[in-house]
């Protein structure tokens, strides 16, 4: 399964900037229904469901006000039981090996071109964190990293 149904609005990676959950209504969309199993984000492509792990993640990255902004479709089945679904701003992709991380910026494009969950590098097992100089993110079996404007893909 390749997330490459699009190219990212945002380009670079990002900047972490969680926000607080928030259930409320916003002009990114509203959340409907309960935060438990399934929720229900209205766009303007109408109502798409973001459920589970995933779900807990994306609340966690603060719904359609965080960072991640809208659902542009349903989750997808991955390898090994696991999924994944795209946002306006990333994609959080799941496996019960590794749990939700998201992948955005100039790191998904790379691990996109890799072949996503699907390729060499596998579902990512951590969010992008902050390194000298840019952002990493980890795979499992590999990592990629985004410094002073370049990727870098290292496999185990």
């Amino acid at each position: 399964m390749s997330l490459a149904a699009g190219t990212l609005l945002c380009t670079g990676c990002s900047k972490d900037d969680n926000k607080d959950s928030s259930a409320a209504m916003s002009s990114a969309g509203s959340v409907t229904g309960s935060a438990a199993a399934e929720t229900k984000i209205s766009t303007q492509n109408g109502d798409i469901t973001v459920s589970g792990r995933i779900l807990a993640k994306y609340t966690e990255m603060g719904g359609p006000e965080g960072a991640l902004n809208q659902p542009t479709g349903s989750s997808v089945s991955g390898p090994d039981g696991g999924s994944c679904q795209e946002f306006v701003g990333g994609a959080i992709c799941y496996s019960e090996k590794t749990g939700p991380h998201v992948v955005w910026g100039e790191i998904r494009k790379a691990w996109e071109a890799d072949g996503g969950v699907n390729g060499k590098l596998g579902y990512p097992t951590t969010d992008e964190k902050d390194i000298t100089g840019g952002k990493q993110s980890d795979f499992t079996a590999g990592s990629i990293s985004w410094v002073d404007n370049r990727t870098s893909v290292s496999t185990k």
